[in-house]
């Protein structure tokens, strides 16, 4: 090959679609381990790292949650938060 010549760039779907799930996998797994250690600091997690979002999941809503405080906060998640809202910190009160 010339030196000025481009390698076949051809991305496989699976690739692509691998690739994206150990993103995302990765991404969780993070957020997993960080959320005990965030709360054993005492600190919070921004609603974007454990995808918080204002509306609810279904019957999961930050209300109904054993993290809610009330009326609009959280004990890991920082700022304002919506009670009908959710994230993936979600843990149903028994």
């Amino acid at each position: 090959m010339k030196s000025d010549e481009m390698p076949d760039a051809h991305v496989s779907r699976r690739t692509v679609l691998r690739s994206a799930a150990l993103i995302t996998g990765g991404g969780a797994l993070l957020v997993a381990l960080g959320a005990p250690a965030a709360m054993a600091a005492g600190t919070k997690l921004p609603g974007s790292a454990v995808g918080y979002r204002p509306i609810p999941m279904g019957k999961s809503r930050c209300d109904n949650c054993s993290q809610w405080i009330g009326p609009t906060t959280c004990k890991v998640v920082s700022g304002q938060l919506s009670p009908s809202g959710w994230c993936s910190l979600y843990s149903q009160k028994s």
